[in-house]
């Protein structure tokens, strides 16, 4: 099963889409975000470094640098999504204030 991010990715890479497209489709898209709260101090962040990595999530930006380390998507296209991701992502913190003060 293919997810929204791979099916972008095939496109990037076989010409379909180009580059602008993809990110136009990044930058208008939820992505999902890691639910690990983050250590808080050094012993936290030492246990932290011992355990297996979490697994890639499906419709992630994982995906995307799995693909780049694959040698998939070249490295100015990989800062370009990157950004377009970032960009969402930041576009959705400031509409979550927005929504809790509109249901209050």
């Amino acid at each position: 099963m293919t997810s929204e991010v791979t099916n972008l990715i095939i496109a990037l890479r076989d010409g379909t889409m180009s580059v602008e497209e993809v990110a136009q489709r990044f930058r208008n898209r939820s992505w999902p975000r890691s639910t690990a709260q983050p250590p808080t101090t050094y012993l936290e962040l030492a246990a932290r470094a011992q355990e297996d990595p979490e697994p890639d999530i499906p419709g992630s930006f994982d995906e995307v640098t799995a693909a780049f380390y694959r040698g998939e998507i070249a490295d100015t296209d990989y800062e370009v999504l990157a950004q377009a991701m970032a960009e969402s992502k930041r576009a959705e913190d400031r509409r979550r204030p927005e929504e809790s003060s509109d249901s209050a």
